[in-house]
């Protein structure tokens, strides 16, 4: 919670006003009032508007990584093709949080450094405000095409491949910078996370390595349909923090005290600045995550064929501890947990109908339900897609086990999927009574005796 008086001392500055009208241009922008966001879609028209909303309590304002022709038009009825056509472009934002603010501070760095390797020049960054760092490529510096596709209609799926190929790239190094930053105490990295032993540890050439992938978070998730980040000097209703930018060489020099409200001094490295950005510097990158996860689709490409979506809905009785444990409700990892959700159920062939019900009926039990309008959205987007994949694997350290729902029970280690967890149960129930009816129609055939 932020007092009313320290809100409107910082954003009645006039710099900072300027700032967070600058960030808004071309996209949809959300106002958070402490819990609670404004009714979307909105804009920012005029420096005094950031003062007046502020007035009316407004704590940190937030904006769309999609940049938009006309931002008003937006409805959560819209079909891919009409946001594609409203589209015009948008901006790769990677959120970094490992939870530790000095493991981000050390992900933030190697991520700006992979960007560089890869040819990047327009690279700005920014304190999150609480635990994590904001890393930005504006859309410019991609190419306008990319394999004969738009390169604006490739929302969300290039980006999310991008945040994916560089997490890859960094997590080695990672591991190797958080051991030295805790001078090879296991413990205390242990101690910070709440991981144990086993999920954080490794062993390379016979040597004992720190596994950072448990609890690096480069956001893939998030990276959706109208996703919001949390804008350049917008406070941070938990720390009380500004989100506030930063010279990218210097992240490593950066201190949670220049974020407070009254030492906060505008930066002239923008974040997102357009004018950095050069045509075309960003199609390594593009292409380069775009053929590694091809590449890692192909891997998994045989454990796809073997699972089949059956015909008809199973039933709950069927499901795995983990869906079980999801379904009674959440504290965090709720928008994973959808995610989850909508996957899960697609594949064990439940209609979309069944599906909104049943996610309606978890988000009640949720300690925070997800605002409905995020998601029937993502269930939307879902449908639109017209594809069906299977959820996160059981071992997917980002969901299952980054979540803490993973409880196995005797049948578990028979499957490496929630969805083949369900699917192979139903089919050995069939089986099962194949084999009893099969077994009572030969009895009925033998001769009866007197």
């Amino acid at each position: 919670m932020i007092p009313l008086n320290v809100s409107l001392s910082h954003y009645k500055r006039a710099d900072i006003q300027e700032e967070i009208i600058a960030n808004s241009k071309d996209r949809e922008v959300a106002v958070k009032f402490n819990d609670n966001f404004s009714k979307r879609p909105d804009i920012l028209r005029h420096p005094s508007d950031i003062l007046e909303l502020a007035k009316q309590g407004a704590t940190s304002f937030h904006a769309s990584e999609e940049l938009w022709r006309n931002p008003l038009q937006l409805d959560t009825s819209l079909r891919k093709h009409e946001l594609d056509n409203l589209r015009i472009g948008w901006d790769l934002v990677l959120d970094i949080d490992c939870g530790i603010f000095e493991y981000s501070r050390e992900a933030a760095d190697l991520v700006i450094k992979a960007l560089k390797f890869h040819g990047i020049k327009s690279i700005s960054s920014k304190f999150s405000g609480n635990k994590g760092f904001h890393i930005g490529v504006p859309f410019e510096a991609f190419p306008e095409k990319m394999r004969s596709e738009e390169t604006k209609k490739m929302f969300p799926e290039a980006p999310r491949k991008i945040a994916l190929y560089i997490k890859e790239m960094i997590k080695q190094p990672l591991g190797e910078k958080i051991m030295e930053f805790e001078k090879n105490n296991f413990n205390a990295i242990i101690e910070k996370t709440g991981k144990n032993a086993g999920e954080i540890t490794y062993y390379a050439n016979k040597a004992r390595a720190l596994n950072a992938e448990p609890f690096l978070n480069i956001d893939t998730l998030l990276i959706s349909p109208r996703h919001l980040y949390r804008m350049p000097y917008s406070l941070h209703e938990k720390s009380g923090l500004a989100s506030t930018p930063l010279n990218p060489e210097k992240v490593l020099l950066f201190r949670k005290e220049f974020a407070i409200p009254k030492n906060v001094r505008i930066s002239r490295h923008r974040f997102l600045a357009r004018e950095n950005a050069e045509n075309d510097e960003g199609r390594q990158l593009l292409m380069e995550s775009l053929d590694f996860n091809a590449k890692q689709e192909a891997v998994s490409i045989k454990e796809k064929r073997e699972f089949e979506a059956p015909g008809k809905a199973l039933p709950e009785e069927l499901f795995p501890p983990c869906i079980k444990l999801i379904l009674n409700g959440l504290e965090d990892g709720k928008k994973r947990a959808l995610f989850i959700l909508v996957n899960y159920f697609t594949s064990i062939g439940w209609d979309y109908d069944m599906i909104e019900k049943r996610l309606k009926e978890w988000n009640k039990k949720n300690r925070e339900p997800i605002r409905e309008v995020y998601l029937l959205g993502q269930l939307r987007y879902h449908k639109q897609m017209q594809k069906k994949i299977l959820p996160p694997n059981c071992d997917n350290e980002m969901y299952m086990l980054g979540i803490g729902v993973c409880k196995p029970d005797n049948f578990c280690p028979k499957i490496r999927n929630p969805a083949q967890y369900t699917t192979k149960k139903a089919w050995m129930m069939n089986r099962g009574s194949k084999a009893k009816a099969g077994k009572k129609a030969e009895i009925e055939k033998q001769p009866k005796t007197i």
